[in-house]
This record gives structure tokens, C-alpha cells and sequence, in this order.
């Protein structure tokens, strides 16, 4: 058995994908970008975008109730690599002492060229799929 929780992004439908899927003990977060109320936010910052995108991904884990806390796993996809220290400490920021394990990965682009990261995560909290 399996719980899906969706943001209302509009790729989400046309992809056909869900914002997070509980499985088993785990849940595993889509890639979620720098979006606030439908609008890329903080275009060229590349540190704001990484808080944004992980705020992003805290909504999704509450809406099933978990925390960034909960993460054991995080991905980021980065537009540029050369940035590495932005994005790296917006992300310690976000996790604090949780320190999941993570990698960063450059890509040539994103779905919309303002954005600088996606971040994955996988959360994990015994039953949660249940």
C-alpha cells in the first residue's frame, strides 16, 4: 500500500507524477524547485532557490507527516557546479544536525531556464506507508 500527496504543480499531471509517495517505511519526494505561488522565486540567487526549493520539500513531508528531520537522502541537481558553495550551505542550513547523505549533481538545465536546483530527497519513519 502506498499514500500520494501532490503540490497542484502543473507538470505533475502531464508527466504523470506524484509530489511524494509513501512506501513501506520510506517517502520519496519528487525533485521540487524554487516555485512559490505558481512563480519561479529568486531568479539568479542561487542560495534563495536552494532555501525555496527545500521549504518546498518540507511542505510535501508535512503533508504527510513528517520533517525535514526525517530525510536520510537528498539529490541536488545544479545548473552551476561552480555555485557548489551556495547551494551546499543553504542546504546544511535547511538540514542542520540531520545530515543526510546527499550528492550534487551539475545538469545542463532545468524545465524552466530561471532555476538553478531541484532537489530529491527520501525521508524515512517506520510504517509511513501504511
Amino acid at each position: 500500500m502506498t499514500r500520494k500527496i501532490s503540490s497542484g504543480a502543473p507538470w505533475e499531471p502531464i508527466v504523470g507524477y506524484s509530489r511524494a509517495v509513501a512506501a513501506g517505511d520510506y517517502v520519496f519526494v519528487s525533485g521540487c524547485t524554487p516555485i512559490l505561488a505558481g512563480q519561479v522565486v529568486h531568479e539568479g540567487d542561487a542560495a534563495a532557490q536552494t532555501t525555496q526549493t527545500i521549504a518546498n520539500v518540507r511542505s510535501a513531508l508535512e503533508q504527510l507527516g513528517l520533517g525535514l528531520a526525517d530525510v536520510v537522502r537528498t539529490r541536488m541537481f545544479v545548473t552551476d557546479i561552480s555555485r557548489w558553495e551556495e547551494y551546499g550551505r543553504a542546504h546544511g542550513a535547511a538540514f542542520g544536525d540531520t545530515f543526510p547523505a546527499t550528492s550534487m549533481v551539475a545538469v545542463a538545465g532545468l524545465i524552466d531556464p530561471r532555476m538553478l536546483i531541484e532537489v530529491e530527497a527520501v525521508a524515512y519513519k517506520p510504517g509511513i506507508g501504511r
